[in-house]
C-alpha cells in the first residue's frame, strides 16, 4: 500500500519510446496547427481573431493551404492552447513558445489535442445526440482494448465491446420503455427485465458507423493508424491511454478516492481540500470520463442551487480548459452563470486571475458577491461572513446594501439574514435586518 508521498514515478510500459521521441512525433501531428498559429501571432490585422472569411483568405494564401486544412489547423491550435484570443485579438499562447524547447508542453498540448477528439470531427448526420454521447463515453474502453491487445483489433472485435458497453450505459442507467401491449395508456411502462436476465440488446449495425467515425477521429490526431477493418494504436496513443489509467490509479489510492461520485458529490468532497488537492482530485475524476460528459456533468451541478458547488464547478472546469471553452462560453447568457463564465473566460484568455474580475460590471460584481456570500452562509461560519464584506466593490455597507437590493439575486434575503445575525455591530446589523425585511416584502 503506497501514499502519495512514498509512492514511486510511474513508469511506462515496456517499450515506451522516450519523451523526446514521443514529443517528436506530436509535433509532427501539430506541425500545420503551429504553423497558423505562427502566423497569426504575426498577423496584425484586426479580422485575425476569430478566423473569420478575410483572416481565413490570408492564412489560406500565407500558408499554402485549403480553407478546409486552414480550419482544421484553427481549431487545432486553440484546442491544443497554441493560440489564445483576448478580445477578439489573438496572442500566442505560452505553449507556442515553449513548443521548441518543452516536450512536456508538447506532449500536454497533445494530449489536450486527443482529449477534444470528438470536438473537431463532426458526428455523422441523423444520428441521435445521445447516441453519440454513448459512443463517446464508450471509447476510452475501446482505447483499453487496443492497448491492452498490443497489436491490431479488428473492427469487429471493436464493434462487439462497443455493442457491449452501450448496453452496459442504458443498464445503468435504468431505462425504462413504455408497454406496447398498452397503446393509449401514458401510465403504463414496461422496466427493463432484470440483469440477470439478459442485457439490453443494442444493434451492432446502428453502431458500426460510429464506431468508424470514433476510429477515424482518433487517427486524424495521431491515437491510432486505420488499416483493412483493424485498428493499431501509435506509440503516442499508447503512452496517452497509459497517462489516462495511471491517473486513474493515483486517484484510486488518494485519500479523497472522489474518482466514482457523480459531479455533485466530487466537488462537495474537494471543498474540504485546499487548491492544490483540490486539482488533482478534479484532473483524476476527470481523466475517467469524456470531456463532453464531464463538462456537462460540471455545468449541470453549476446551474443548481448551492452555491459553493457553483463555485467549484467552474474551478474543475479551468482544469479542463480549452475544450471546455465553447460550453463556458455559451453559459455566458445564463445569469445565474455570467459573472463565472466571464471570469473564466478572461483567464483563459490570458488575464491574471487578480485582475479577472475588471470584466464584470458592477452589478454582475453585486451579484457574485452574493453568491459567494450565500455559499460562506451555507458553508462556513459568521466571522467569514463579516470578512467577505470587504471584498465587496462599493465602498461602504449602506451603497452595498442599496444595490444588493437592486441585483435580484434569489438568495438576497437569505444573506442579509444571515449577515446581520453574524455583524458585531448592532446599528449595522439593524440596517441590513430592515433590508432583508424590505426586500422579502417587496417595499422599497
Amino acid at each position: 500500500m503506497t501514499t502519495g508521498r512514498n509512492r514511486q514515478a510511474p513508469r511506462p510500459p515496456e517499450g515506451t519510446p522516450p519523451q523526446a521521441e514521443l514529443a517528436r512525433q506530436a509535433r509532427a501531428v501539430l506541425a500545420e496547427a503551429v504553423r497558423i498559429a505562427r502566423w497569426a501571432a504575426a498577423d496584425r490585422d484586426p479580422g485575425a481573431g476569430p478566423l473569420g472569411p478575410r483572416a481565413l483568405e490570408r492564412a489560406v494564401a500565407a500558408l499554402e493551404l485549403t480553407a478546409a486544412q486552414a480550419r482544421t489547423a484553427w481549431d487545432r491550435a486553440k484546442l491544443s492552447g497554441l493560440v489564445e484570443l483576448h478580445d477578439g485579438v489573438v496572442r500566442p499562447g505560452w505553449r507556442l513558445h515553449a513548443w521548441d524547447s518543452d516536450d512536456s508542453a508538447v506532449l500536454r498540448g497533445w494530449v489536450a489535442l486527443f482529449d477534444a477528439w470528438s470536438l473537431i470531427h463532426p458526428a455523422p448526420r441523423g444520428v441521435a445526440a445521445g447516441t453519440v454521447s454513448e459512443v463517446i463515453e464508450s471509447v476510452p474502453q475501446v482505447l483499453s482494448l487496443l492497448q491492452l491487445s498490443a497489436g491490431p483489433v479488428t473492427e469487429p472485435a471493436l464493434l462487439d465491446l462497443l455493442r457491449q458497453r452501450v448496453a452496459e450505459l442504458h443498464e445503468e442507467r435504468c431505462e425504462v420503455t413504455y408497454d406496447p401491449a398498452a397503446p393509449g395508456d401514458p401510465d403504463a411502462v414496461a422496466v427493463k427485465p432484470p440483469a440477470d436476465t439478459g442485457r439490453t440488446v443494442v444493434p451492432a449495425a446502428s453502431l458500426a458507423p460510429l464506431l468508424r467515425w470514433a476510429l477515424e477521429g482518433l487517427a486524424a490526431v495521431g491515437a491510432l493508424t486505420l488499416g483493412r477493418e483493424q485498428a493499431t494504436l501509435t506509440p503516442l496513443g499508447n503512452w496517452a491511454v497509459w497517462v489516462k489509467l495511471e491517473q486513474i490509479c493515483v486517484a484510486a489510492q488518494s485519500p479523497a478516492g472522489n474518482i466514482e461520485q457523480s459531479a455533485q458529490d466530487m466537488l462537495h468532497g474537494c471543498a474540504r481540500l485546499t487548491p492544490g488537492p483540490a486539482r488533482a482530485e478534479y484532473r483524476a475524476w476527470l481523466a475517467a470520463r469524456t470531456v463532453s460528459s464531464a463538462v456537462a456533468e460540471l455545468l449541470a451541478v453549476a446551474r443548481g442551487e448551492d452555491a459553493l458547488l457553483r463555485g467549484l464547478a467552474f474551478e474543475a472546469l479551468r482544469v479542463v480548459g480549452a475544450p471546455a471553452e465553447p460550453v463556458v462560453r455559451s453559459a455566458v447568457d445564463h445569469p445565474q452563470l455570467r459573472p463565472y463564465a466571464l471570469i473564466w473566460l478572461a483567464e483563459y484568455e490570458g488575464a491574471d486571475p487578480e485582475d479577472a474580475h475588471d470584466v464584470l460590471t458592477r452589478e454582475e460584481s453585486t451579484w457574485l458577491w452574493i453568491d459567494t456570500a450565500a455559499a460562506v452562509a451555507d458553508h462556513g461560519d459568521g466571522e467569514l461572513l463579516v470578512r467577505h464584506l470587504d471584498s465587496a466593490v462599493q465602498g461602504n455597507v449602506p451603497a452595498l446594501i442599496e444595490e444588493v437590493r437592486a441585483v435580484g439575486h434569489p438568495r438576497t434575503v437569505q444573506v442579509l439574514v444571515a449577515l446581520a445575525a453574524a455583524h458585531p455591530d448592532p446599528a449595522l446589523a439593524k440596517a441590513v435586518r430592515r433590508a432583508a425585511f424590505q426586500v422579502h416584502t417587496g417595499g422599497a
